[in-house]
């Protein structure tokens, strides 16, 4: 691991996954780190706050089977640049990613986010100009405020720690340390392997993607969200896990709550980081949101696809993690 600010290609990516799959594109006078594989229809994946590529290790090569995947470091995280001027927002990180869209010249027919990230696709779909996706696939989302007065300590606590110049150093020297990623995972409920937790000791070991996850919390406010959810111009389908100690299964209740004819579905068994813990339940998840949106979505040369089930809105449908 790098002691410098930033993360470093040739070093810490040397052993990524997935790295045969990765390029870096210019867009919005940043340097993006962007991961694709597979032939289909567009297929985006979105991680969420301080992870990466990374996160969808064993999952991407699941769903490129049917979809052309593409998968960025977002705004600030991993190998993706840091902006110079304007904050790491969920505007911001929004309109970043529509110009990474725009780069590429590609418009997802299915947007897959995990906790922040998608609070920042519903963002794209409400507010950009890019085509709507036919669904977006909310895995543990992050889309509602913390409520009262928790929230705006929790914001006023980041801004304090991310002016400090010291902070971030301090918490990259404690947090790339392997048994400290440990326990911050088993704190969402979440257990690992050994070499998912290395790649967030490994992120987390650069002073720079610190300081921009910092940023990103202080200046973090879904009130924006809260708005778009109900004028969202596609379908939604909530994922939650009930053993998800970050953002249990009553949030994505009370946001569904919010999008007429959404779909909320249970993942038994495991926690925040359930797609990482079940990446083929996910992608089969996935995959089958893509097909009941309407998706044309291509076989996999293995054999035909599997039929899926006709969903209706509001309904919660229980997923069982394999015996």
């Amino acid at each position: 691991m790098t002691r410098g600010r930033a993360l470093d290609w040739s070093t810490d990516g040397a052993d990524w996954p997935n790295r045969h799959s990765s390029r870096f594109v210019t867009a919005a006078d940043l340097t993006w780190h962007v991961q694709t594989m597979g032939q289909g229809p567009v297929l985006l994946l979105a991680h969420g706050t301080g992870s990466s590529t990374h996160s969808w290790r064993d999952l991407m090569p699941r769903l490129a089977r049917y979809f052309t995947v593409v998968a960025p470091d977002l705004l600030g995280h991993g190998f993706t640049g840091t902006p110079r001027t304007s904050g790491i927002t969920l505007a911001a990180m929004a309109a970043g990613l529509e110009a990474l869209l725009q780069a590429l010249g590609v418009a997802p027919a299915v947007a897959v986010g995990h906790s922040a990230g998608a609070a920042i696709l519903t963002r794209l779909v409400v507010g950009g100009s890019i085509p709507a996706p036919a669904v977006l696939v909310a895995l543990n989302g992050a889309m509602l405020p913390i409520p009262g007065l928790t929230g705006h300590v929790m914001r006023a606590a980041a801004k304090m720690l991310a002016f400090s110049p010291a902070v971030p150093w301090m918490v990259s020297c404690r947090t790339r340390q392997p048994r400290t990623v440990e326990k911050m995972i088993a704190n969402t409920g979440s257990t690992l392997t050994a070499a998912g937790i290395g790649y967030y000791a490994r992120l987390m070991g650069s002073p720079l993607h610190v300081r921009n996850v910092l940023n990103m919390l202080a200046g973090w406010d879904l009130r924006q969200t809260v708005r778009d959810l109900p004028s969202l111009p596609c379908r939604l389908v909530l994922v939650t896990a009930d053993g998800d100690r970050a953002l249990p299964p009553h949030v994505a209740r009370r946001t569904a709550a919010l999008v007429p004819g959404s779909e909320l579905v249970v993942h038994r068994s495991y926690g925040h980081l359930s797609h990482e813990e079940a990446p083929e339940e996910t992608a089969d998840l996935i995959l089958r949101a893509a097909q009941a949106s309407g998706v044309p979505v291509a076989r996999d040369s293995g054999g035909q696809l599997p039929v899926p089930p006709r969903w209706r809105g509001n309904t919660e449908r229980p997923i069982h993690a394999a015996a």
